[in-house]
């Protein structure tokens, strides 16, 4: 079998242009959505009479001869295969002889193509909204496992407040959990059967698409025959979330590196996720984080290529869309390989109760002092200037908020009476946020059994 279009061509195709526009490399990830969608269509071709019942069975058996070559890894590509398509319509005419030649009848490689990729990722959104919840449920133990462990919250990298670890931990599974809606949400949209548009305009034989779509699992049919061969836009929005999600995950790894620096200590990561130098023995270095944070920047530069890929394309089908999967699926496969590793990583670090009691500064209660005041019919930014003063104060005297005796309170505030003390607690700072969403610990304690229904 040569090329299933060199009939209007009078000269051979230069070997080099074969090659240039070659996507086996990448299409060969398809190969089994190719079959199934193929032995689908099949049955459907035998259902509406175009094609005879003992030819779909011929093309049903070859095709599934060739499933089993793929899985065992024995199918035997060759040069004249341009892409998936024409691989398997080589090889099963080479099974079955001219039968399988009608199985390209009310098909085209344009809509073909939008059908595998839809199957693809459908099937990546699927594992990673398990891998999502994999790791969701994995940083739910921890903030429970490490209740009522306190540490410094951050802004600008700065101590702020007082906060359990448990609510930043769970922080992140908030986050999943919007990454997860986003691609369940793109899942809908991708739910739809692009097959028996053809090229670009439909077919005059009598197929039927709903049926189809039922073999597929499809829960609706495409409505534009040159919208769907044209159109990439649910790959554009679910290669979006996900590269959303990579940039979370990025940044859970990135606070994970700075905490397990000797300058905070306050994890320790398991020795077998990390990796050494090669000079200095000393060094356990977080490389898996790290990568994880080069795989987010690498997935927002292809997510970028896709987007310039598509954006200049007339309707309908071009054949720079080859280029699509080039990118979209190795921003799939990155987060759920990374979803997979940080999964494991987290569920056996080890926090530093010690260190992130130890490095809090006396300094992050100083809002609540604030508060305090206001309480007293104190005016909030009369009471932020206030304790800016009472801080300024410490530290060129070289105090801290512990040690300053009545009278020293007093000299910045009439207001200030013994009470103060019991504000001077970090225990007291984390229960006293009893604001809807705030670190509280009946309010945290309470996030996590409800965490544990949701996520069951």
């Amino acid at each position: 079998m040569g090329y299933m279009w060199e009939g209007r061509f009078k000269d051979k195709v230069e070997d080099r242009v074969i090659d240039f526009t070659s996507s086996l490399d990448i299409d060969r990830k398809l190969a089994l959505y190719d079959i199934n969608g193929s032995i689908a269509h099949a049955k459907m071709l035998v259902k509406c009479g175009i094609i005879s019942a003992n030819a779909g069975e011929k093309i049903a058996a070859g095709l599934a001869k060739i499933k089993e070559e793929l899985e065992n890894k024995k199918f035997r590509f060759k040069k004249s295969d341009e892409d998936i398509h024409t691989a398997v319509e080589r090889r099963l005419t080479e099974i079955i002889g001219k039968d399988g030649e009608r199985l390209h009848t009310a098909r085209s490689r344009n809509d073909q193509i939008v059908l595998d990729e839809r199957l693809f990722l459908k099937d990546a959104i699927k594992r990673l909204n398990e891998g999502i919840k994999s790791l969701q449920k994995t940083m739910v133990f921890k903030a429970e496992d490490s209740f009522p462990i306190i540490m410094p919250a951050y802004t600008h990298l700065q101590q702020s407040q007082p906060v359990l670890l448990a609510h930043y931990l769970l922080a992140y599974v908030e986050m999943l959990e919007r990454d997860k809606q986003r691609l369940k949400d793109a899942y809908k949209r991708m739910d739809v059967l692009p097959s028996g548009v053809c090229a670009c305009c439909g077919t005059s034989l009598n197929i039927d698409r709903r049926y189809l779509a039922e073999l597929l699992g499809f829960s609706g049919v495409s409505r534009n025959s040159m919208d769907t061969v044209a159109s990439r836009d649910f790959l554009v929005e679910s290669s979006g979330a996900c590269v959303m999600l990579m940039l979370n995950l990025s940044r859970l790894s990135e606070d994970l590196i700075i905490w397990s620096t000797s300058e905070f200590g306050f994890v320790e990561l398991p020795d077998k996720y990390c990796t050494g130098s090669s000079i200095m023995p000393q060094k356990k270095n977080p490389d898996v984080l790290e990568l994880v944070r080069g795989k987010a920047s690498s997935s927002i530069g292809m997510f970028t290529g896709l987007l310039a890929l598509l954006k200049g394309l007339p309707l309908s089908y071009n054949r720079d869309m080859q280029e699509d999967r080039r990118t979209a699926f190795v921003i799939f496969e990155d987060a759920v390989s990374a979803l997979g590793i940080l999964k494991e990583m987290v569920s056996e670090m080890v926090f530093n109760k010690k260190e992130t009691v130890k490095k809090l500064s006396e300094f992050t209660l100083t809002t609540d002092i604030a508060e305090y005041l206001v309480r007293k019919n104190v005016p909030f930014r009369q009471a932020h200037k206030i304790c800016g003063a009472i801080v300024r104060y410490c530290i060129e005297k070289n105090k801290g908020l512990f040690s300053l005796e009545m009278k020293e309170w007093r000299n910045f505030s009439a207001e200030f009476s013994e009470d103060i003390k019991k504000i001077l607690s970090f225990e007291g700072s984390v229960n006293a946020k009893v604001s809807e969403g705030g670190t509280a610990r009946k309010s945290v304690k309470r996030e996590i059994n409800r965490w544990k229904k949701v996520l069951k």
